[in-house]
């Protein structure tokens, strides 16, 4: 359902272009850059809404920063919101990695260019911990302290040891809270 909410072209544009242009890591650290702008500035959708899209984005396939732009501009002003979105997002990374890359790539074994690429995996695992500390805080908040590290312990062990497909925990996730919700409408009707 399309909530339009007055929203200006130009608080688009410049959302999603500097979650694009910033985002140096992809997907993970194009998170919490958006969630800054999305969140945070905007007030497009609250911090569990937010997750939720994470979330169902993670099972979908294709990168999960075109996934959330699309959505979150077709949520807040349409059609139009959505355009707007995924172009802010997209054609500055698609023109910079033209000009860009081809220059780094002949220059990848300098020193100072290694270093450059090397510098910002730590910033993307503060951004990540800052997310993550953020989800298990509103999982608190919705379920209390003991279901919430409980499913973190087994989302680990399902994640981490077992391998499993996050896209499968989710739908297991959902599945877990549409079943009772489901059987009891059966029965009422």
């Amino acid at each position: 359902m399309v909530k339009e909410q007055g929203v200006k072209s130009i608080d688009l544009t410049m959302a999603f272009f500097r979650a694009g242009m910033l985002g140096f890591g992809g997907g993970p650290a194009v998170i919490p850059i958006m969630q800054r702008d999305v969140v945070d500035r905007y007030g497009w959708l609250t911090d569990e809404e937010y997750g939720d899209t994470i979330a169902l984005s993670n099972t979908m396939p294709g990168p999960i920063a075109t996934k959330l732009a699309g959505y979150i501009g077709y949520r807040v002003a349409g059609l139009r919101g959505c355009l707007i979105a995924l172009a802010a997002s997209i054609i500055p990374t698609v023109v910079l990695m033209i000009l860009l890359l081809g220059i780094l790539q002949n220059y990848k074994d300098v020193p100072w260019v290694a270093n450059m690429s090397n510098a910002v995996v730590p910033v993307v695992a503060v951004m990540l911990g800052v997310l993550t500390w953020n989800f298990i805080q509103q999982s608190e908040k919705a379920l209390g302290w003991s279901k919430a590290i409980l499913l973190i312990v087994v989302s680990v062990i399902l994640l981490e040891v077992l391998g499993i497909h996050p896209a499968f925990l989710i739908a297991g996730l959902i599945l877990l809270v549409l079943v009772p919700f489901i059987k009891r409408t059966v029965k009422r009707t």
